[in-house]
């Protein structure tokens, strides 16, 4: 029995990641794939940037002077569409795909990440897949009455301040790390508070669920097996991690 797919008028979602990490070989020069890179992807993705990492290094031997190196690398060439609200990332470590508000569907979305991951594959030549990675980042405006909003009306893993006769809270940032018992699936959740906004509270509830396990790269059904599990448990989290009446706010 398939579990049912969660369906939101108006979903909060202001940003989805798709990561899949990969072995690459061990010759590998992500420098030398832009030019293949930019003539694979430009059709559809006609923007493009380049993502650096810089390495700092402090090295010391008994008495001597510390030494001091930086280096410079390429992390991913990322391409973009024109309204820069999707984009492919061709990464020194893997793939990823990326999908900004307004987002519809992963249904929607997933044949355009199977093509593009097809190019990555003859593009890179990945030795196997190593994990996959599901993030989506949810920006929802909790409506305040008089300055003040009740937290556990609207979230079930609401935090509370110690002392809530004499205080009154200002802020909150929680992370939650935790592994699902029976398929070794980990999670990391985030919930924080940013500044108030026309009325409301907007809270942050970034959910990453992620999978490690061998998968051959030509092998798409079980890549996207795999996307389908993490899709299912973000969707359970984010469903218990809210109560009934902050979920009818994205109906309206």
């Amino acid at each position: 029995m398939n579990p049912t797919i969660l369906r939101l008028a108006n979903a909060p979602i202001v940003e989805a990641v798709l990561d899949i990490d990969c072995d690459m070989s061990p010759g590998m020069d992500i420098a030398a794939l832009e030019g293949p890179a930019r003539d694979l992807f430009r059709e559809q993705y006609p923007k493009f940037r380049k993502q650096l990492l810089w390495e700092h290094q402090i090295k010391q031997q008994g008495g001597a002077p510390p030494e001091m190196s930086a280096r410079q690398g390429i992390q991913a060439f990322q391409f973009l569409h024109d309204d820069e609200k999707q984009l492919v990332q061709v990464r020194s470590r893997g793939f990823s795909f990326n999908r900004l508000a307004p987002y519809s569907s992963l249904d929607n979305y997933l044949p355009e990440i199977e093509r593009s991951w097809g190019l990555f594959v003859g593009l890179a030549a990945p030795i196997q897949v190593k994990l996959v990675r599901l993030r989506y980042i949810n920006r929802i405006l909790l409506p305040m009455e008089k300055g003040k909003v009740e937290l556990n009306e609207y979230l079930t893993i609401s935090p509370r301040v110690p002392d809530e006769d004499r205080l009154v809270l200002a802020g909150f940032l929680n992370q939650y790390s935790a592994l699902e018992t029976g398929t070794g699936n980990q999670v990391n959740i985030v919930l924080t508070a940013q500044p108030q906004e026309n009325g409301s509270l907007p809270v942050i509830l970034d959910i990453e669920a992620f999978q490690s396990g061998e998968s051959e790269p030509s092998d798409w059904s079980s890549i996207q097996s795999k996307i389908q599990v993490l899709r299912d448990l973000k969707n359970r989290l984010f469903e218990k991690a809210l109560t009934k009446r902050c979920l009818q706010l994205f109906q309206m």
